[in-house]
């Protein structure tokens, strides 16, 4: 699992969706999964102060201080699409509206927001688009042809899939095998229907794709100016 500061960047995301009150979580394992079980095993088990006691062999915990999360950790298949691995989870998810996101970007998007938006416009799914991020620095010219760097945080035009979406539990039953493509098949079928809404988040979004991406983040983290970070 690729890490920011001493946690994986799912931990970061789900911090993210707990400070807007969404508390119980239902992950989707494939590759790697075990690692991602261990470290909430390891969480739950290592967390706060311990007293270890070795002749009896006990554990005692002491002043834990421990998210109030319900997480679902769900094998899905190490070959799985991913409309396949959201399908697999029905069973998971009930008979109301769900939040879903990939799980390797962090976002200040208004969560709450995004929900009021979705319930409103009675469509069977939300993407919320945002606007990707520059990899490069630009160059502005003066009028003698005199250059200055210009560093923009995002292109100032086109809007791509941000990947923090809600979805209807009917869209479930329209997934037809573990290979589809939530993308390629579910959504681009939602929207030649018109049931698939963009909710436009102007504010900060950053994939971790890259390891320049990475080290972005890593640094946004170090230096205490991590835009992601909404919660106390």
């Amino acid at each position: 699992m690729v890490e920011i500061g001493d946690r994986p960047i799912l931990w970061h995301i789900m911090k993210h969706y707990a400070q807007a009150g969404f508390t119980e979580f239902v992950v989707a394992l494939g590759y790697k999964g075990d690692d991602i079980k261990r470290f909430f095993v390891d969480t739950l088990s290592l967390s706060g102060s311990l007293t270890v006691r070795t002749g009896e062999a006990t554990v005692d915990r002491h002043e834990q201080d421990r998210d109030a999360w319900t997480v679902h950790l769900v094998d899905t298949g190490a070959d799985t699409g991913t409309g396949g691995r959201v399908a697999r989870l029905a069973p998971w998810l009930g008979d109301e509206p769900f939040m879903l996101t990939y799980g390797d970007g962090v976002s200040d998007v208004d969560l709450r927001a995004l929900l009021a938006f979705h319930r409103t416009a009675g469509r069977l799914a939300t993407v919320t688009a945002v606007r990707p991020p520059a990899r490069f620095g630009g160059l502005a010219f003066g009028e003698d042809r005199t250059v200055t760097f210009t560093e923009k945080p995002q292109i100032g035009e086109g809007w791509i899939n941000g990947g923090f979406m809600v979805i209807e539990p009917d869209v479930l039953a329209s997934i037809p095998a573990d290979s589809t493509s939530l993308e390629a098949d579910v959504l681009e079928r939602l929207s030649h229907r018109g049931q698939l809404m963009g909710f436009a988040h102007e504010g900060f979004w950053q994939p971790m794709d890259t390891l320049r991406d990475v080290r972005y983040l890593r640094a946004l983290w170090a230096a205490r100016t991590a835009p992601w970070v909404t919660w106390d």
